[in-house]
């Protein structure tokens, strides 16, 4: 293994005087079930935490993001900042010509900040709103801002004709979304745009826009691993009245969006914002050195192992938690505008990270994948790695016990957190192939608790690494705290961590 350890970052990281605050005190309550491997694993790597006063939560997740320029264009909740992607790019030395990798690209951040810089990139998703960020996002040095004010002035003329009827796709979960004014007048700008005379470029920003304005429009809020329905919705008007005539009582929500916006001036609003953000960076930017966003739409399961060995300089990136999160859901709004049925979206479901307690086992399939591919060393490899993870298996075996003890209330979290570790497990192998030797790779993400027990994603995650060969170097523990939950681990201190191999691999993340 090369040595690498000259190549650390220098993060402006400091360890707390009193150290112990940041520890776990115990990763089961009232030590119902054997912690040891647990306990084991953090006495071997809490010598490597450090504390970040420079990166907060806000910079860990997409808050940031809410007014830059650009990062914007799709309000991605589970992303993280520009300004973080750049903190990292530059203590990690990755510089113009380089290629950075992220393998659950979302809103394109990692890949847009890399660009400006001059830096190519490779994007990874699965999700149909990530390749239209992507594309919107792209040519942001190429517009050509005249054919863009030009569509301006067309959209302010648009007019939904009275007799007009259309209506934009929906599946059952985003029935009755919005109001009838609403649904024809996007339906009405979506056909013009089939028909649009402007360019492929110009018709998929105006695409981005209008997903981009969907939850505004319409009577739902994106809320945790839900969509949140306003009190006026017929959804809930229809639910209350079946209820009320089965003599119960009426539904219960608390949402009240109040007065909705119109649809096609909504639209134009966001439209001139990204022309306002094109025509600074184009005017700020106009000797930025060129670089590449290739987007692979797929899982990361299967098409990292397409990407070429030792061809990557860094990986900044965060996967989905297993936090019983379904993205199918929180964004189904867009995928039903973008034509999705409900059978689309269950597949889709499928091929993301097993975040969700419906997330059925990949085990079979990429066993059959990497037979395909001439690789069924590697898979076997990947799997004894897992199988002797025994910290892994103790938080297995725990929640196990607290399931039979009635303190979960789902049992398909238990095949959740077992798989979604596997899969990420088979992520960190393909990277650690990709990767050049000495570069860095980081992942945002987040520890969870169920029914009293302690997921420690990110010791984990970092003993799993070491055994496809990554050595530890840092965790890095955010100082800002965060509220408590029932059921995911009261989140205070946010810790990250990295390790080293021929790759430096670190994960903020949120933690007692």
């Amino acid at each position: 293994m090369v040595d690498t350890s000259s190549a650390i970052p220098t993060l402006p990281i400091d360890i707390p005087d009193d150290a112990k605050m940041y520890r776990i005190d115990t990763f089961s309550a009232d030590d119902y079930c054997d912690s040891s491997a647990r306990r084991c694993l953090e006495d071997k790597y809490y010598p490597l935490l450090h504390v970040s006063p420079t990166v907060n939560r806000r910079s860990a997740s997409f808050q940031f993001n809410k007014r830059a320029r650009v990062h914007n264009w799709l309000k991605y909740k589970e992303g993280f900042s520009a300004d973080l992607v750049d903190r990292l790019l530059d203590d990690f030395g990755i510089e113009a010509g380089d290629t950075v990798l992220d393998p659950f690209v979302g809103s394109g951040t990692t890949c847009l900040v890399a660009k400006m810089r001059g830096i190519n990139s490779v994007g990874i998703d699965p999700l149909p709103i990530s390749k239209i960020a992507i594309s919107a996002k792209q040519p942001i040095l190429d517009y050509s801002l005249s054919e863009l004010r030009d569509m301006h002035d067309v959209l302010v003329e648009l007019e939904v004709p009275s007799g007009y009827r259309g209506r934009v796709h929906s599946i059952p979960i985003t029935e009755g979304a919005y109001s009838d004014q609403t649904d024809r007048a996007l339906a009405y700008v979506l056909e013009w745009l089939v028909t649009s005379r402007f360019s492929i470029e110009a018709n998929n920003l105006l695409s981005l826009c209008m997903i981009n304005s969907l939850e505004r429009l319409s009577y739902t809020a994106k809320d945790g691993q839900y969509l949140r329905w306003d009190y006026r919705s017929d959804k809930v008007v229809e639910a209350s009245r079946r209820r009320i005539e089965n003599g119960r009582a009426p539904a219960v929500t608390i949402l009240d969006k109040g007065d909705l916006p119109d649809a096609i001036p909504t639209i134009i609003s966001e439209f001139d914002a990204t022309l306002s953000d094109i025509e600074y960076v184009q005017g700020h930017s106009p000797n930025s050195p060129s670089a590449n966003i290739e987007f692979v739409e797929g899982s990361a399961l299967t098409q990292l192992p397409k990407l070429k060995s030792d061809s990557i300089d860094g990986v900044i990136t965060s996967p989905p938690y297993c936090n019983r999160y379904d993205y199918t859901r929180t964004y189904a709004l867009e995928l039903a505008f973008l034509g999705l049925d409900n059978d689309a979206v269950k597949r889709l479901r499928q091929t993301l990270l097993s975040a969700t307690v419906e997330n059925r086992s990949k085990l079979d399939k990429l066993e059959a994948y990497y037979r395909s591919i001439n690789r069924p060393k590697d898979y076997e490899q990947i799997t004894k790695v897992i199988t002797e993870c025994s910290a892994l298996q103790e938080t297995v075996d725990a929640l196990n016990l607290r399931a039979k003890n009635g303190e979960i209330n789902n049992v398909g979290i238990l095949r959740m957190v077992e798989r979604y570790i596997t899969e990420l497990t088979f992520i960190y192998a393909e990277l650690f192939r990709v990767c050049k030797s000495g570069v860095h790779v980081v992942f945002v993400n987040d520890n969870v608790r169920y029914g009293g027990e302690v997921v420690p994603v990110d010791y984990i995650s970092t003993a799993l690494a070491e055994a496809l060969g990554f050595t530890p170097i840092k965790i890095i523990s955010l100082k800002q705290q965060k509220g408590n939950s029932t059921d995911i681990l009261p989140m205070a201190e946010a810790r990250g961590f990295l390790f080293h191999v021929t790759a430096v691999v670190a994960e903020l993340r949120q933690q007692l």
